[in-house]
C-alpha cells in the first residue's frame, strides 16, 4: 500500500480543536486575578521539569540500560517516580490543608502501597514473561506448535 500524502481531515480537525482548547485556557489564565501567580508556578514547573525531572529520567534509564528487562524497570520507575511527584506537594506542605477534604487520608502510607503495587505488577510481568520463556504456559510447545526441546 503505497504512503498517503498529506494529513486527513481528521487531523485538522484535532489540532484546530486543540489551538482553541489552548486559547480558551490562556485567556482564562490571564484574565484570572491571580495570573500572576499561575504564570510563576507554570515557570516554575518549566525549570523543574527541564533542570532536575528530564535529566533524572535519562540518568536511571542509562542505569538500566543494560538490564534484560529494561522496559518494564523503566515502566515502573516513569509510573512511580510520576506518583511520588504528584503526591509529594501534598505531602510536605507545612501546616494544615487550606481545605479540610484535601487530606482525608493517610497520603504516606497509600503511597507506600500504592508503589508496592507498581513493583507487584512490574514484577508479574516479568514473571509472566519468564514462565514464556520457559515455555510452562504453553504444555512445552514453541509459538508455532512444535514441541520444545527438553534440556
Amino acid at each position: 500500500m503505497p504512503p498517503r500524502k498529506g494529513a486527513s481531515p481528521l487531523r485538522y480537525a484535532a489540532g484546530a480543536l486543540g489551538v482553541m482548547m489552548m486559547t480558551a485556557g490562556a485567556a482564562l489564565v490571564l484574565s484570572s486575578r491571580d495570573a500572576p501567580g499561575v504564570l510563576v508556578w507554570l515557570g516554575g514547573a518549566l525549570v523543574l521539569h527541564d533542570a532536575v525531572l528530564a535529566p533524572l529520567v535519562l540518568g536511571v534509564g542509562l542505569l538500566v540500560a543494560g538490564l534484560p528487562a529494561r522496559g518494564v524497570v523503566r515502566g515502573a520507575l516513569v509510573v512511580g517516580g510520576s506518583l511520588v511527584l504528584i503526591t509529594l506537594p501534598l505531602l510536605l506542605r507545612p501546616g494544615a490543608p487550606p481545605n479540610p477534604s484535601a487530606l482525608p487520608l493517610p497520603y504516606g502510607r497509600n503511597l507506600v502501597i500504592v508503589l508496592g503495587a507498581v513493583a507487584g505488577a512490574a514484577c508479574l510481568v516479568l514473571l509472566v514473561r519468564w514462565l514464556r520463556r520457559r515455555r510452562w504456559f504453553t504444555g512445552g510447545e514453541d509459538r508455532r506448535g512444535r514441541q520444545a526441546p527438553r534440556r
